[in-house]
């Protein structure tokens, strides 16, 4: 029977081992070590620091950028997981010099340090201008949906946000009462019930105060939510909407789904005061449409002489003239738009593949449009730093 060398894996080790040679040049955490120790001023987060001559040292900002850079470079998001990882992975090690900063110094400089990260942003595009990786070509603008940290009970209709505020002035109420009613503590078990309860009534004034401030400083918001879900059928079947329609406002010119021009009819004003372009379908063309029974209300109508074809309106705004909008639809559905636009695909859906599938970065942990907008930034920053990693010329 042949001998094979013992293995043990439940044993510890001492090791000693490099940081700097673990940075190994090619990879993600090389290239973002470089780039934080060369490449970038970090000048812009040190007015936020008080502790010239007073107070705790801080963990320098270039250490944390390395670490959440990193971590974020393998989908983690977490604070907490960040930490551990400092302490138990040997790349996380390298990068902070064997240094662990807590949890919430982690959070703290991510949702505290947005305009700074924005500041960061930039000088990594201008080395990636200055390493050739920006084309100077085309300069596309494309936008995805991300989840993000918002509690559900802190969203709702404005009837639903109204009820919850009554019922946190019930409860205020209440707790008030039975304050009053044990006014008098007489042992330390009760002396610490009446601070506990004080405490419930200072949290529940506070997300009351939340409440009735959104309600009095907000407006309803018109839309198809979920209250349109369930109404009663009218007895009208869905048909292809006017949406499916290309309209072009500049040439005043409507296509079918089909691929038909329609008839331009006029432009009339309606009971609301807004002015809508009036297309019909030509009888011939919706007759033989192989589409009608999709698109018509009533395709039978197209068969008779006497009848119509399908008939689509559009909302122009009074007395005004052709908008960058509407401008840039009539490029887009351009022959030369069109070949524009298959190229932005190429360009922009990698990105966001690459960002929200392979890096798994698909949501964000933070609340507010400024925390949100630094993180995103940061999230941004792992998919540019990885092609000077790939694609460019980072010195050993």
């Amino acid at each position: 029977m042949p001998r094979f060398m013992h293995y043990n894996y439940d044993q510890d080790a001492m090791v000693v081992i490099n940081y700097q040679e673990q940075l190994q040049p090619g990879t993600f955490e090389h290239a973002v070590h470089y780039l934080i120790e060369h490449k970038l001023d970090l000048s812009v987060f040190h007015p936020k620091y008080r502790n010239d001559d007073t107070g705790r040292i801080a963990y320098d900002p270039a250490i944390l950028l390395k670490i959440i850079l990193f971590a974020y470079s393998k989908g983690i998001t977490s604070s907490r997981e960040i930490q551990w990882c400092c302490e138990t992975n040997i790349i996380f090690k390298a990068l902070s010099c064997d240094t662990v900063p807590h949890f919430t110094t982690l959070a703290k400089f991510v949702s505290s340090h947005a305009e700074e990260i924005e500041e960061l942003f930039e000088q990594v595009l201008l080395v990636c201008h200055e390493q050739g990786l920006l084309g100077n070509e085309l300069f596309a603008i494309d936008g995805c949906k991300m989840s993000s940290n918002a509690a559900k009970e802190w969203s709702g209709t404005f009837k639903e946000l109204g009820e919850k505020r009554d019922k946190l002035k019930r409860l205020i109420r209440h707790h008030l009462r039975e304050h009053h009613q044990r006014d008098e503590a007489e042992t330390e078990a009760e002396l610490d019930r009446d601070i506990r309860r004080a405490k419930t009534i200072l949290s529940l004034d506070e997300a009351m105060t939340k409440v009735d401030r959104f309600l009095k400083t907000s407006s309803p918001r018109m839309g198809q939510g979920k209250r349109h879900q369930n109404l009663p059928k009218t007895g009208w079947k869905t048909i292809i909407p006017a949406s499916e329609f290309q309209f072009d406002p500049v040439n005043l010119s409507c296509i079918c789904p089909a691929g038909q021009e329609l008839h331009y009819e006029a432009t009339r004003t309606d009971g609301n005061g807004v002015s809508r372009a009036h297309f019909k379908g030509r009888l011939l063309q919706c007759r033989n449409c192989p589409k009608k029974r999709q698109c018509m209300q009533n395709p039978a109508s197209a068969d008779h002489r006497k009848g119509s074809g399908r008939q689509v309106t559009f909302a122009l705004e009074r007395n005004r003239g052709p908008t960058y909008t509407d401008w840039m639809k009539h490029r887009v559905d351009s022959p030369q738009g069109k070949e524009i636009y298959s190229r932005c695909m190429s360009v922009l859906e990698p990105v966001f593949g690459n960002i929200g599938t392979t890096k798994r970065l698909n949501c964000f942990s933070l609340r507010g449009k400024r925390k949100v907008q630094g993180q995103r930034q940061l999230y941004c920053l792992v998919h540019n730093i990885e092609k000077l990693a790939n694609y460019g010329q980072m010195a050993a």
